[in-house]
């Protein structure tokens, strides 16, 4: 076993600045001076040229420590996070940085000290103010530094990070947005069982089939937060044919076990306590297996990379057990202590590991990830929008389709979803004008296989690929029955809570949900979800979601145009499908927007009482009017 990462004194003079705030340093590893004597990723390069370059392999081993010391160290500051599931990963992110590939987003929001002392790595957090160890430590889980969990708010981070099941979504708008450029995508094994993870992949893998350039990389430790994982049982030849019956064509598996020399027990092992020669061994396949999967999903296939390794690999405890820090894992209990003193490098270890970690993907993530700059959009110049006269009759929700249809004219990047069709949803013609991308063409329904309309029956397939493109800087607009919207509902709500603090500007995420309970009384309660508006008015209190009931066709356009104009907001609009009275005016539309409210009708004063009836949406007008 491993055992050269033992406590050591060290000159003061030979501490880096940044490890300010490191409790323990180690003995160099054996070979050190040999394989650690300059960084593996050279200056002016932006990966390892060789995977099996001795010296990567090495130093990836040593960024895999790296992360894994300041997870556990900054998590123990607080006696608080979640340390064990990142662990597991550390040699599989470690080798995707080293690879260069440094596009990485999780579906996963415990593995957020994992990524966060990533970005410390890089010197990303250095544009948050955090520049050593001890403000790292200082800063985790504060209101105005390191949350718990995932935030669009962090220098580097791509995408917000809290429920499960939702991070392969930013992954696949990634890669659809910008081709040529990898996006791994790290998942559990213990949320994968999520209902929609594996569907949301084959979805897009049919719908766009060439569009390769995301990663998943399963995190396959055995154990879940508080058990084992429900597919902890699974055979490895099981696990991979359940990734090839989901649209992967390359399933690359790496196991732990094989290379265990300390006869550990079980199916899952922990990697750190092999002996340090099958460390490297196990870190060099790791490295290798992610370069060919780097290669397969750049190159056309669709790509899947699985490591699996037991659940707090070098942590303070294994299996669920590693999963939180509770308030007797303070930095002096002896489990934390111990572990940090095994896990611990020498400085000059620290000073390599930041070199690579800076350079890789060509600098700091927070100055090279393609969320950390705006995305640049096509102007859309003034719409053309059909005033109606008052009095006649018209589909709101079709008057706003023929907007969405111009939109998808003019920004050939913009996508529409609907799960429920949206002939079905009296906007047939957004279909007419941007086609539904389906692999079979078939010009009766409007398809073929380079349409802009993805209509999956998922509404969080449909929700996932329209907020992601939002918040990733892309123009898009999901379309939901109002029954049926608050299956997409969540990851909706985390990029609408993201947009609120992100420090850059992107289109809002818009939707528009049609049918609503007044409209479907034939088809059942089933059909006739109210409670949908009223979950967006509770949104009402992030400050930046605005649920919008134009009362007509005229008004539903107006509301569009607004829509179209904001940034870092989510918006969704509430119209019928059903020929209504047109009410309103243009002029009328943008006031109601600006006071959030506007007068349709007042009656003769009669001396009486008055009764005011405040009256939101559409159909809810015509009991009134009658």
């Amino acid at each position: 076993m491993h055992t050269a990462g033992q406590t050591a004194s060290t000159p003061p003079s030979e501490v880096p600045e940044f490890c300010s705030g490191i409790q323990y340093f180690g003995q160099p590893w054996p070979r050190f001076d040999e394989q650690a004597k300059a960084a593996a990723i050279a200056s002016g390069e932006r990966a390892i040229r060789d995977p099996t370059d001795p010296a990567a392999v090495y130093q990836t081993l040593l960024a895999a420590d790296a992360l894994r010391y300041l997870t556990l160290q900054i998590t123990g500051t607080k006696a608080s996070g979640h340390p064990g599931g990142f662990a597991s990963s550390a040699e599989a992110y470690s080798a995707l940085v080293m690879l260069g590939h440094i596009n990485i987003v999780t579906e996963v929001g415990h593995h957020a000290p994992g990524y966060y002392s990533a970005m410390f790595l890089d010197t990303s957090l250095e544009h948050m103010g955090i520049q050593t160890v001890a403000q790292l430590r200082a800063r985790f889980r504060e209101r105005q530094g390191l949350l718990g969990h995932l935030s669009g708010a962090i220098p580097g981070i791509l995408s917000p990070a809290g429920p499960l099941g939702q991070g392969q979504h930013f992954a696949m708008v990634g890669a659809l947005l910008h081709p040529g450029v990898l996006f791994p995508v790290t998942i559990g094994d213990g949320g994968f069982g999520e209902p929609y993870v594996m569907s949301s992949f084959l979805h897009f893998h049919v719908a766009y089939p060439k569009v390769t350039n995301f990663l998943p990389v399963l995190v396959w430790n055995g154990y879940s937060q508080e058990h084992h994982a429900m597919v902890s049982n699974w055979t490895n030849e099981r696990m991979a044919a359940y990734w090839k019956a989901h649209g992967f064509e390359e399933v690359i598996l790496i196991d732990a076990k094989p290379f265990d020399d300390q006869s550990q027990d079980g199916a899952y092992v922990d990697s750190t306590r092999f002996s340090f020669p099958q460390r490297l061994k196990f870190a060099q396949a790791v490295l290798e297996s992610a370069a060919r999967a780097a290669g397969s999903a750049l190159g056309g296939r669709p790509t899947a990379l699985i490591v699996k390794q037991l659940k707090g690999a070098g942590m303070h405890a294994q299996g669920a057990k590693s999963h939180n820090l509770y308030a007797q894992h303070t930095l002096e209990n002896e489990d934390v202590m111990g572990t940090l003193r095994r896990r611990a490098l020498p400085p000059q270890a620290w000073r390599i590991v930041r070199e690579n970690f800076a350079r890789a993907g060509g600098g700091p993530a927070v100055r090279t990830v393609v969320t950390e700059s705006v995305l640049e959009l096509p102007a859309l110049d003034a719409l053309p929008l059909t005033e109606y006269p008052r009095g006649e009759s018209k589909v709101p929700s079709t008057a706003m389709g023929g907007l969405v249809a111009e939109v998808g004219l003019r920004d050939r990047r913009f996508v529409v979803t609907n799960a429920d069709g949206n002939e079905a949803s009296g906007v047939a013609n957004i279909n007419m004008a941007l086609k539904i991308r389906h692999p079979t063409e078939d010009a009766i329904y409007h398809q073929g296989p380079s349409g802009r309309v993805y209509e999956p029956l998922s509404e969080d397939a449909c929700a996932g690929l329209a907020a992601g493109l939002a918040l990733f800087g892309a123009r898009s607009l999901w379309l939901s029955y109002e029954s049926f919207a608050i299956n997409g509902l969540p990851i909706f709500q985390t990029v609408t809570q993201a947009m609120a603090e992100l420090r850059r500007r992107t289109p809002s995420a818009i939707a528009m949900f049609t049918a609503g309970a007044l409209e479907q009384g034939r088809n059942g309660w089933t059909h006739q979800r109210p409670e949908v508006e009223a979950y967006f008015a509770a949104l009402m209190r992030n400050g930046n979601v605005f649920p919008l009931f134009p009362t007509d066709a005229n008004m539903i356009q107006v509301a569009y145009e607004w829509a179209l104009a904001t940034h870092n907001k989510g918006i969704a609009i509430f119209g019928s499908k059903t020929a209504l009275p047109v009410r309103t005016s243009f002029e009328q539309g943008r006031r109601a927007l600006e006071d959030g409210a506007v007068m349709l009708h007042q009656s003769v004063e009669t001396g009486k009482a008055t009764v005011v009836f405040a009256v939101a949406g559409d159909m809810a007008l015509l009991p009134v009017y009658e």
